[in-house]
């Protein structure tokens, strides 16, 4: 069955690095796409990051997390990652990833349609 497991949340200061994981099964990964969201407290949820189906080659970022943040993923290992720098106390948050199991799908930072996410990592940045 079709699962996705979030991973590597966790403490870290303003200013600092963290790397998330999403390792996806039940499904072959490179063909489709992916969405990070966050939600902090509070607050609505908020898609920041997709990477598409391999062959469509799209990568979105939301403008909170432009140029800080990036998403990758190693279809080999099933898992898409989440990269982070340069956090900010706003920053905190649980993610979740999150697809739509569209194949060959492209992306989107819509909480709409996603059929299939995990339970989330907690991300804390505080001093």
């Amino acid at each position: 069955h079709v699962q996705l497991v979030e991973s590597g949340g966790g403490l870290v200061q303003p200013g600092g690095s963290l790397r998330l994981s999403c390792a996806a099964s039940g499904f072959t990964l490179d063909n489709y796409p992916i969405t990070w969201f966050r939600q902090a407290p509070g607050k609505e949820r908020e898609g920041i990051l997709c990477i598409s189906s391999s062959n469509r080659g799209q990568t979105y970022y939301g403008e909170s997390v432009q140029g800080r943040f990036t998403i990758s993923r190693d279809n080999a290992k099933s898992t898409v990652y989440l990269q982070m720098h340069s956090l900010k106390p706003e920053d905190t948050a649980v993610y979740y990833c999150a697809t739509d199991l569209m194949w060959g799908g492209s992306c989107s930072l819509s909480w709409h349609g996603m059929e299939y996410y995990g339970k989330g990592t907690p991300v804390t940045v505080s001093s």
